[in-house]
Formats: C-alpha cells, sequence, structure tokens
C-alpha cells in the first residue's frame, strides 16, 4: 500500500467510479481498475462492492477511506514543508523540436518573467527519446506526443496540434496515399511521433514509403517537399512561423491530423519550478 494506490482509491470513491477517477488522475481505465484490485489483494478485504457499474464502500472500504484521507493530507503537508515556497533551482525540459520552435518562446519567456529565479534548459528530442531521457532521469519533464502509455507517469494536456501533408506547389490534392507522386517520406529520425503517424497512415493502405529521407530540422524537410523531392507530415502551427514560407501545397488528413501535445514528468521528481510550468498550462477554473 503506497501513496498512489491510495490517492487512485480515494478518487474513485470521490469520483463515484473509476471512469471518473481515470479522468480525474490522467490514467487509463484498466490501470485505476488494476490498482484497486492490487490494493485488495495486499490487504486481503473487499473494498467495494461492485453491483453492475456501481461501486460502493464496504465497511473495510469506509474505514480505509477515512484512512486514505488522513494520510493524503498528511503526506501533502509534508510536501510543502519541504519544498521551498517560490520555484527556484534548475527545470531540465524536453520537448520535441515542431513544440519547442512554435508553442515554448511565449510560454518560456512568460515563466521567466514570472519566475526568474529558476533556471531553465531545453532540450530538443523526438518522442521516444524524450521519454527515454525522463526515464533516465536527464530531464525534469518532457513535451511528447500523445499517446502516453507509461503508468509511472503524471501527465498534462499542453497543446493541440494539426499535421498536414505539405508536398509540391502544384501537386494534386492528396486524399490517400495511392495520390503520392512520389513514395518518398520526408522526416526526423525514428522515434518521432509524427513519422510514426505518417508511417502509419500510408502501412493503412498497404503503401509504405519507398524511400525514406531523414532530416535534421523543418527548414529542411520543408525545402525539399517544395523541390518535389517526397511528402511530409508538418504541424500547421510551425508553418505558420514562416514570413515566406516555401512554395507548397498542404494538404489536410482529417482525424488522423489531430494531435495532443502532453506535458510529461515523473511524481516523484516533481518540484515548485514544474508545478509552476504545469500551472500555466492548466485552463483557467469556469466561473
Amino acid at each position: 500500500m503506497d501513496l498512489a494506490s491510495l490517492e487512485i482509491f480515494r478518487s474513485v470513491v470521490e469520483e463515484g467510479g473509476v471512469t471518473r477517477a481515470a479522468a480525474r488522475l490522467h490514467r487509463v481505465q484498466s490501470n485505476v481498475t488494476t490498482r484497486i484490485r492490487q490494493l485488495e489483494k495486499s490487504l486481503g478485504v473487499a473494498l467495494f462492492l461492485r453491483d453492475g457499474k456501481r461501486m460502493v464502500l464496504t465497511p473495510a472500504g469506509q474505514t480505509l477511506f477515512d484512512y486514505a484521507r488522513r494520510v493524503l493530507d498528511l503526506a501533502e503537508e509534508a510536501r510543502h514543508a519541504v519544498l521551498p515556497a517560490r520555484p527556484q533551482g534548475r527545470l531540465r525540459i524536453a520537448s520535441m523540436e515542431s513544440t519547442a520552435a512554435s508553442r515554448l518562446p511565449a510560454l518560456l519567456a512568460a515563466y521567466h518573467q514570472a519566475w526568474p529565479e529558476v533556471q531553465l534548459e531545453l532540450v530538443t528530442l523526438p518522442t521516444r527519446q524524450a521519454l527515454q531521457a525522463l526515464g533516465r532521469f536527464e530531464v525534469d519533464c518532457a513535451f511528447v506526443a500523445e499517446p502516453l502509455d507509461d503508468p509511472a507517469l503524471a501527465w498534462l494536456p499542453a497543446f493541440q496540434e494539426e499535421l498536414v501533408l505539405v508536398a509540391r506547389e502544384h501537386h494534386p490534392p492528396i486524399r490517400g496515399a495511392a495520390d503520392l507522386e512520389s513514395r518518398t517520406m520526408l522526416a526526423f529520425e525514428p522515434g518521432c511521433n509524427y513519422r510514426m503517424r505518417l508511417e502509419t497512415w500510408l502501412a493503412a493502405e498497404d503503401s509504405p514509403p519507398r524511400r525514406v529521407m531523414e532530416l535534421g530540422s523543418y527548414h529542411a524537410i520543408i525545402a525539399c517537399a517544395a523541390a518535389g523531392i517526397g511528402v511530409a507530415i508538418v504541424p500547421r502551427s510551425v508553418l505558420g512561423l514562416y514570413r515566406d514560407l516555401p512554395r507548397v501545397s498542404l494538404h489536410p488528413m482529417g482525424a488522423a491530423g489531430k494531435a495532443d501535445t502532453l506535458l510529461a514528468w515523473h511524481p516523484a521528481m516533481a518540484n515548485t519550478a514544474l508545478a509552476a510550468l504545469a500551472e500555466r498550462l492548466r485552463p483557467p477554473a469556469a466561473p
């Protein structure tokens, strides 16, 4: 029995079920259900009576709930006691190239103005490599593309992106892989979530790329697309950064082009500097 299990248990009780508790905790429902069953197994008692979708506390569950609230309140009090009152120290951030270019400048500028005592560090990495750096504790948090399947990580929705296909200027409309003039894919190195999305989109029509040209920047990717060398997948927010966009054509991908960027971190490594960053990403409370 640990604090994470008690927090999941308390959320299920307070939210009246697994579905709403999972949404509150930003976890998948199966993970919440598994943790509750593991808690029951470790204690040797049933905590809930299950009647269809309804979950009713047993007497043992009610007793644990009373203790869980007290333990979690004490843990929160202890956390505030050991953390400094104001954000300070170093905050190491990993981010996808596109997010760093289009989303973070304004966010980090406002953050630095509010909390100048925090030393910000930023490194750009594809999603897979950013998560690996997070796992090795080389960074404190990471802006990555969904989905995020690691139950050990906490996360928060950060930005919504629209991904579009970029091709030469007069490329005919692209509605599927059969419409592509070139089967060359312009992309970052493996580990890039957007590259994986394009590969999946092509594979769904049994049309994998014949060649992948790996490039190190969106400027190079878009330049090659303009030259007709191949096709790329690019967030529309990145294209909005150009004052003089090369002559290309843009092709929407519909639902396949919708992508959420998440801020992920290890709960055990949370501090006031990270909490202040997460707070800037949370939507304002409804009046």
